[in-house]
């Protein structure tokens, strides 16, 4: 399998698949992590796999230290543009999650928004947990939150079509054992190119089992940005509070 989301994250082409992303979303995760950890204004925060910022953003303006990471320089771009159009300070890095490290420690290590679950086996992606235990000051909160496998396989569209800047967007999904893989194909005056995604689901209790394997204890679970009640079939995410 290819390292996909080096090349797709790098595109001007996904910017505008995604420009759609509801900032009310981010508010919403963003109010209810802050209504269900314990962390001061000024204390440190790490966003893992940031993209272009948008929850980096609130903890900034809000008056936290913010440190954001993410592979892809082209996002860390926007994301950096729009720090400063908000005039709010935040550390972005680029860095591989599976090979970062810095010699600090953290209040709140958070990674949202699906920025999961991308590489081929669960030794990289359960990483990140590692990574985030070994970053959080004894007491710290970490904050994941994923996609619902029961959600995707109960709910997939298969295929999707729209318009953005005179291009024709056509979105094909399916799932092919634990994965959910979607194409993107993107038409253009007769030009055609063709992106590719591929995620791993997983199911709530391999998720808790392998946060709690890294010295992480589970605090709350939630099913949807609101903050209701997971619930396996039909939950669209899988929100999990966790503390050192």
């Amino acid at each position: 399998m290819t390292e996909w989301f080096k090349e797709w994250f790098n595109t001007k082409e996904y910017q505008e698949v995604y420009q759609h992303r509801n900032e009310a979303d981010a508010k919403e995760l963003f109010t209810l992590i802050m209504n269900n950890i314990e962390i001061q204004k000024n204390e440190r925060v790490l966003d893992l796999a940031c993209g272009s910022g948008r929850h980096s953003i609130l903890f900034a303006k809000m008056g936290f230290d913010v440190t954001a990471v993410d592979l892809s320089e082209n996002l860390l771009k926007v994301a950096l543009t729009n720090a400063h159009f908000e005039n709010v300070k935040v550390r972005f890095i680029k860095a591989d999650l599976r090979h970062f490290w810095l010699n600090e420690k953290f209040d709140l290590v958070v990674n949202l928004f699906t920025s999961f679950g991308y590489f081929e086996n669960d030794e990289e992606n359960f990483s990140i947990f590692s990574t985030a235990s070994g970053l959080l000051e004894q007491g710290g909160f970490f904050v994941f939150d994923f996609m619902n496998r029961g959600y995707v396989e109960n709910f997939l569209v298969k295929e999707s079509k729209g318009q953005i800047a005179g291009e024709e967007i056509t979105q094909k999904r399916r799932i092919e054992g634990d994965r959910v893989i979607k194409d993107i194909i993107i038409r253009n005056n007769g030009d055609t190119k063709t992106f590719y995604e591929s995620v791993k689901m997983y199911r709530l209790n391999e998720l808790k089992m392998a946060i709690t394997e890294k010295g992480l204890a589970i605090k709350e679970t939630f099913g949807d940005f609101k903050g209701n009640k997971y619930i396996e079939e039909s939950s669209p995410r899988i929100i999990i509070i966790a503390q050192k």
